[in-house]
C-alpha cells in the first residue's frame, strides 16, 4: 500500500511522461495502484501451468548440454553434433513471430495447447532416436515447441496481467526457470551416469503432460471466434514468414559452419551469411508494403524512439550474454584448472545472484514502473562486468572472480529482464503479442549471433598466441580452428611443463580479448539507455484475449 505522500507525487509527476501510443496517458486516479486485484483460482492455476512450462524449456536447455557428450558417443554423430544444439536454436528462433500472429488470430489457449504437444512430441522422437539424423530431426521439433513456449509465457501474462503489475508475475515464472537451469546440469550428469541417456528426453513427456492437463482445464481465454478457420488463415502472413525463416536458417548454416568446416572467407560461409542477410532486408522492406493486410512483424512496433532502441538493446544484450557466458565456463576449466563438476559449482554465482537480482528490478520495476534508470544502472554494471573479465587470469583470486561475476550476472539479469515491459509500454495492447514474439525472436536471434562471433574471436587468438607452445601437438591443436573442445583441465594437464603453463598462458590471453573486444557491444546499450523515453506503464488492462466469464481484472 503506497503512502498519500507517494499518491500525491504521482498525481504531481503524471504529466512529465508522454502518451502511449494509443493516445492514453494513464493518469489514473491515485487508488489505482493500491487496489489489490481479486484473482480466482483459475488465474493462479494457469500461473502454476505456466511455471511448470517454464521449468520443462529451463531445464530441457541444461539437460542436453551436459550430456551431450554421451549422447554424441553413444549415437556416433561425429562432427554433426554441433546441429543438435544449433537446430534448436534455429527453429526455437524462426517460429516465434509466426506463433505470435497464430495467438491472435486462433487464440492464445490453442496455441498454447498445440506448443506443448509439439514439444512433448519432439522429446519423444529424440529419446526414440536411432540415428543421428532422427535425433537432430527431433531437436528441430523441439526448438519450435519451445520457441513458442517462451513466446506464449510472456504474452499470456500480458493478457492476465495490467503492464505495470507483470513484472511481480514474471518474477515467480522466472525463479522457477532459474530453479531449472540450475538443476538441469546436475539431472543431466544423474541421468546419464544412472541411466539410459534417452531419459534425458523421456523425462519431458510426464512433466509436459501435467503442464498440458493444466492448461487445457484452466487457460480458458478470449478469442475470436467470429470468423471461420479459412478466412483466418487467409490472413497469415505467409511470404513474410517465409522470407524470415529462410533467412534465419541461411545465416545460422553459415554461423554453424564457420571455423567448423569452412574459413570466414570462404564462399561457403559467405554465400549464405549474405543471402540471409539480403533476405532480412527484404523481409524488413516487405512487411512495409501497403498490401501487406496482416504483417507478422508490423513497422508500426518501431515507430518510436524508446521501442528501437529496446529492440537494439535486447539484441546486443543477449548477444552479450551468449559471448560471455559461453567462455566463462573456459576461465574455470582451462585457465584455473577446475573439472567439469567444479565448473558447475562455480557458475552457480550466477544463478544465486541473478535470479534475485532479476526479481527484484521486475518487483522494482512494478513498484515505481520506470524502466530507464534499472536499464542504465544494469547496462553499466554489465559493462563494468565484462570489462573486469578481461583482467582475470590464472592468479586472480577467488574473491575477485566472485566479485567480477556478482557484478556481471546482476547487471545482466536486472537488464534482460526489464526490456520486454518497456517495448510494451508505448504500444496499443492489441499489437501485445506481435511485440512480444517480435522480442523474443531477436532475443533468440542474438544469441545464435554471440555464440558464433565469440568462438570465431577465441580461436583466431589461440592461434595467433599458439606459437608460444613448444609441444608441437599441442599448437596443431590450438591452431586447428576447434581449440574450444581442447579448453579443459584434461587436456591442459596431459602435457608436462613448461608446456602446461604455456597453453595455460594462451587460454587465458586468448579469453582476455574475448572478453574486452565484446565490451562495446555492452557499453552501447548503456549509451542507448541513457536516450531511452520514460513511457508510464499502464495500470489498467484492456484486452480482448483476457479471461472468459468476467475473471479478467481491469483496474480503473
Amino acid at each position: 500500500m503506497q503512502t498519500n505522500l507517494a499518491e500525491a507525487a504521482d498525481l504531481n509527476n503524471r504529466n512529465s511522461f508522454p502518451e502511449c501510443a494509443d493516445g492514453n496517458t494513464n493518469a489514473q486516479i491515485p487508488s489505482a495502484l493500491d487496489e489489490k486485484p481479486q484473482r480466482g483460482f483459475r488465474f493462479w492455476a494457469i500461473i502454476v501451468a505456466l511455471c511448470i512450462v517454464s521449468l520443462l524449456s529451463a531445464a530441457e536447455n541444461t539437460v542436453v548440454v551436459t550430456s551431450l557428450p554421451t549422447i554424441v558417443e553413444k549415437l556416433k554423430v561425429g562432427q554433426d553434433y554441433v546441429w543438435i544444439s544449433n537446430v534448436f536454436f534455429l527453429t526455437s528462433a524462426a517460429v516465434q513471430p509466426l506463433c505470435g500472429q497464430l495467438s491472435n488470430l486462433f487464440g492464445r489457449r490453442h496455441l498454447a495447447l498445440s506448443i506443448v504437444a509439439i514439444y512433448i512430441i519432439g522429446s519423444g522422437v529424440c529419446g526414440g532416436a536411432r540415428n543421428p539424423a532422427m535425433l537432430i530431426a527431433g531437436r528441430a521439433v523441439q526448438g519450435a515447441g519451445s520457441g513458442g513456449i517462451n513466446m506464449i509465457i510472456d504474452v499470456i501474462i500480458s493478457d492476465l496481467v495490467p503492464l505495470r503489475q507483470r513484472g511481480n508475475f514474471i518474477a515467480i515464472i522466472l525463479a522457477v526457470y532459474g530453479l531449472g537451469t540450475t538443476l538441469g546440469p546436475f539431472l543431466g550428469g544423474v541421468i546419464v551416469e544412472n541411466t539410459s541417456w534417452r531419459w534425458v528426453f523421456y523425462i519431458n513427456i510426464p512433466v509436459g503432460a501435467v503442464a498440458f492437463i493444466l492448461l487445457f482445464l484452466f487457460l480458458r481465454v478470449k478469442w475470436d471466434r467470429s470468423r471461420t478457420a479459412y478466412e483466418k488463415l487467409r490472413q497469415l502472413d505467409y511470404i513474410g514468414n517465409g522470407i524470415l525463416i529462410a533467412s534465419t536458417v541461411s545465416i545460422l548454416i553459415a554461423l554453424t559452419w564457420a571455423d567448423v568446416l569452412y574459413s570466414w572467407g570462404s564462399w561457403h560461409i559467405l554465400a549464405p551469411l549474405l543471402v540471409g542477410v539480403g533476405g532480412m532486408i527484404l523481409f524488413v522492406t516487405f512487411e512495409g508494403l501497403p498490401f501487406v493486410a496482416e504483417p507478422v512483424m508490423p513497422l508500426r512496433l518501431f515507430n518510436n524512439r524508446t521501442a528501437v532502441i529496446v529492440y537494439v538493446s535486447t539484441f546486443l544484450n543477449s548477444l552479450q550474454n551468449y559471448w560471455s557466458f559461453f567462455f566463462v565456463p573456459l576461465y574455470f576449466q582451462a585457465v584455473r584448472l577446475a573439472s567439469p563438476a567444479e565448473s558447475g559449482v562455480d557458475l552457480l554465482v550466477f544463478s544465486l545472484v541473478g535470479i534475485p537480482g532479476a526479481a527484484i528490478a521486475l518487483l522494482i520495476l512494478s513498484k515505481w514502473g520506470r524502466y530507464k534508470i534499472l536499464h542504465i544502472v544494469s547496462s553499466g554494471m554489465f559493462t563494468l562486468g565484462i570489462g573486469l573479465f578481461s583482467i582475470m587470469d590464472q592468479y586472480s583470486s577467488t574473491a575477485a572472480w566472485v566479485w567480477i561475476n556478482i557484478i556481471a550476472a546482476l547487471g545482466t539479469s536486472m537488464l534482460s529482464n526489464t526490456l520486454l515491459p518497456a517495448f510494451q509500454a508505448s504500444l496499443k495492447e492489441a499489437d501485445q503479442a506481435a511485440a512480444t514474439a517480435s522480442w523474443a525472436f531477436i532475443r533468440s536471434f542474438g544469441n545464435i549471433w554471440g555464440v558464433a562471433i565469440s568462438a570465431a574471436i577465441f580461436n583466431s587468438f589461440t592461434a595467433a598466441y599458439a606459437p608460444i607452445v613448444d609441444d608441437s601437438r599441442a599448437r596443431a591443436l590450438l591452431t586447428s580452428g576447434n581449440s574450444y573442445s581442447s579448453a579443459t583441465k584434461a587436456f591442459v594437464e596431459s602435457f608436462q611443463e613448461p608446456v602446461r603453463e604455456q597453453i595455460r598462458t594462451v587460454f587465458t590471453k586468448s579469453l582476455q580479448k574475448v572478453f574486452l573486444i565484446g565490451v562495446p557491444f555492452s557499453g552501447f546499450v548503456f549509451i542507448l539507455a541513457l536516450f531511452e523515453k520514460e513511457v508510464k506503464l499502464r495500470t489498467e488492462l484492456k484486452t480482448d484475449f483476457g479471461l472468459e466469464e468476467g475473471e479478467e481484472r481491469k483496474t480503473t
